[in-house]
């Protein structure tokens, strides 16, 4: 077992591709500074960074100013958004103040100072409302967010847990909460150290770096005392605090500032400069990984084996009886699965929404090996921002021929041949997706939030729905149609047969949920480190370990289907067409109980918004896994029960 691990080991820890050209930068050439949103583990909700009490950008290279001002006097900053993914991510990039230059190092340099102008209601209350979200901010946890060629700007402490090394920890707090007795202290002050490397046989030199120590100085120290060239001790200075009530007391300007300091380091080379974030991630524990593949090897091979005992022995011992001229007291004496051979077939109830199902299932399951596969590849590195949203939903309307081509060929089979069966399943997954987007989109419109995703992007994604998803489903569903129908091995009987008093222990809804905690058992442990990468704002990119937990899941779904199934016709019980789905696909139930005991363990979320957020989007990932591991789930018992029965001789 431990050879055979060590041989997967370079496929499951899989590669990353830095996602850009590398770029080399001249003594004294510029360093774009650029902003992102800022996040915050508590609400979920991030926002941009200019809705804070903050400097704004001056104008570009060319003269044109980076942001317009709206009539009732709000700021609005030019986004630089490259993709889809961005947008519903909540990645709102945009230009800074911060003015870098290649080994320029700046002792300390004052961006400017803010202060912003009352309104007539913050007269009468003597409360600005620029410092009341702001201190609102930091008392939420919220961190600022940078980018520096493509390197998200990040904290650096020293990991004594285990090996000793470097934890890098991406963005830095906009300050330290207050409470009832202390104040809010804002930091105003980012102390960078960019670091460099020298590539060579190259002129110029490549940024591996980008660290960042937040301070908190007095507005009237950085006033006085903060300028370009002299020394500046920054961590021996009064804090900057911020009050709001009295309003006496509350600051009436905030002066910003930063530092920089350039080191060289020559062991880092550009195409591993990732390397520092991804192994601070929890997801990088590899003996983890190991573990829960283990556990998940040992729950296929318990079920590989069920299913081999009633494929070699009880099959097989059927089949002998049934099927030899000799034993004729056996045979004319039917009992188990053979018993329903005349009903086995027999159209399932709600046929049509039975292949809307399993198509839909089809075009998620296909969506999600080809994600698989491209991620492992290292094109859907954490360095390439919004790619992996992206190439999901795109994946998604490519595969809407797939979904659409089963949904028909099940149709055919069931004698449901129409096109709004075919139309029903374009819409099933986006018309809940969308519908759920929707609601938590208004939602956080009217907060604020940066994940609000604007109308121009709004309506592509809807026309990536309705202009390349539906006319991809239509396409194969026609080609589903144009195909015979799946003829059954064995004729269906003219009049239903009763169903004998069954079981406690074979009542459907008692398989249903003992059969979807095989699956979830098989892939608890990775989803733990998925719903940190999304709620906690931490990297997730062994796509390899996730690629081999996903095949393990597919099998285990396949397998305790098959074998419920069996046992569920040995019981003379013919209604296996849905159940089967169900088998599988109550492990998106499980899914949906444990992001709530997430929610409970391992967040920290009040507000009612981020509370719907996070349901909101757990049960449509819930409700995508049931669609998934049921089509598995029924996919593998149609091919084992015509499997079955075609082996069987019938007079």
């Amino acid at each position: 077992m431990q050879v055979w691990l060590l041989l997967l080991l370079p496929v499951v820890a899989s590669f990353y591709l830095p996602g850009v050209a590398p770029h080399e930068y001249e003594k004294g050439d510029p360093v774009a500074v650029k902003v992102n949103s800022i996040k915050s583990t508590e609400t979920a909700i991030p926002y941009d960074m200019y809705s804070l009490m903050v400097c704004y950008p001056e104008k570009s290279a060319d003269g044109k100013l980076l942001y317009t001002t709206t009539k009732s006097g709000k700021v609005k900053v030019r986004g630089e958004a490259e993709n889809l993914g961005e947008i519903l991510w909540g990645d709102a990039i945009k230009p800074s103040r911060y003015n870098l230059r290649m080994q320029v190092d700046v002792p300390c340099q004052k961006v400017c100072t803010t202060k912003p102008k009352p309104t007539n209601v913050e007269k009468k209350t003597g409360i600005s409302i620029p410092l009341k979200r702001l201190k609102k901010r930091i008392d939420e946890g919220y961190r600022g967010h940078l980018i520096l060629d493509n390197l998200p700007v990040s904290e650096v402490y020293i990991w004594e847990s285990g090996v000793r090394g470097l934890f890098y920890r991406r963005g830095y707090p906009l300050g330290v909460p207050g409470n009832r007795t202390s104040p809010s202290i804002v930091y105003n002050h980012l102390a960078f150290t960019v670091k460099y490397h020298k590539p060579e046989d190259l002129p110029g030199w490549r940024i591996v770096g980008f660290e960042v120590v937040p301070y908190s100085i007095n507005s009237a120290i950085i006033d006085s005392t903060c300028k370009t060239g002299e020394d500046f001790e920054v961590g021996q200075q009064a804090p900057q605090l911020l009050t709001i009530t009295p309003p006496s007391e509350a600051p009436k300007a905030l002066s910003w500032s930063y530092s920089v300091k350039w080191e060289e380091d020559p062991e880092v080379a550009w195409s591993s400069r990732w390397d520092h974030y991804l192994r601070s991630s929890d997801a990088s524990a590899a003996n983890i990984h190991w573990f829960a593949i283990v556990n998940s090897l040992m729950i296929v091979l318990c079920l590989s084996g069920m299913v081999a005992m009633i494929m070699l022995r009880a099959l097989h011992k059927d089949f002998n009886r049934y099927n030899n001229p000799d034993n004729e007291d056996e045979a004319q004496e039917e009992t188990g699965w053979k018993l329903v051979h005349g009903q086995v077939f027999r159209k399932p109830v709600a046929s049509r929404m039975l292949a809307v199902f399993v198509g839909s299932g089809a075009q998620l399951f296909g969506m999600s090996g080809v994600t698989m596969i491209i991620a492992m590849l290292g094109f859907l590195s954490p360095a390439r921002r919004g790619s992996l949203m992206t190439a999901m939903l795109v994946l998604y309307a490519l595969m809407g021929s797939l979904g659409g081509f089963v949904t028909a060929m099940l149709a055919n089979m069931f004698d449901e041949r129409s096109w709004r069966t075919i139309f029903t399943m374009g819409f099933w997954v986006p018309g809940k997706a969308f519908g759920v987007f929707f609601v938590v989109n208004l939602m956080l419109w009217t907060q604020g939030a940066a994940t609000a995703i604007p109308f121009g992007w709004l309506a592509g994604l809807v026309a990536l729905w309705f202009f390349v998803s539906l006319p991809l489903v239509v396409f194969g569903g026609a080609s589903g149609y144009r195909l015979a129908a799946l003829q059954h091995p064995i004729a269906t009987a003219a009049i239903p047969r009763g169903i004998p008093a069954q079981r406690l222990t074979m009542h459907p809804l008692l398989l249903v949920l003992c059969a979807g905690a095989v699956p979830f058992g098989a892939v608890f442990i990775e989803l733990y480190f998925i719903l940190s990468s999304l709620w906690l704002n931490k990297f997730y990119y062994v796509f390899g370990f996730l690629g081999i937990v996903f095949v393990i899941l597919a099998v285990t779904c396949a397998e305790i289907s098959i074998v419920l199934v069996y046992f569920q016709l040995c019981y003379e019980d013919y209604r296996w067409w849905w159940r089967s789905f169900w088998y599988a696909g109550s492990s998106g139930l499980y899914l949906f109980l444990y992001s709530i005991y997430y929610f409970a363990t391992n967040l920290n979320m009040h507000s009612l918004a981020s509370i719907i957020l996070y349901f909101g989007y757990m049960g449509l990932l819930a409700y995508v896994m049931f669609l998934v591991t049921g089509t598995v789930g029924f996919v593998s018992s149609l091919v084992f029960v015509r499997y079955i029965y075609g082996r069987l001789r019938v007079d």
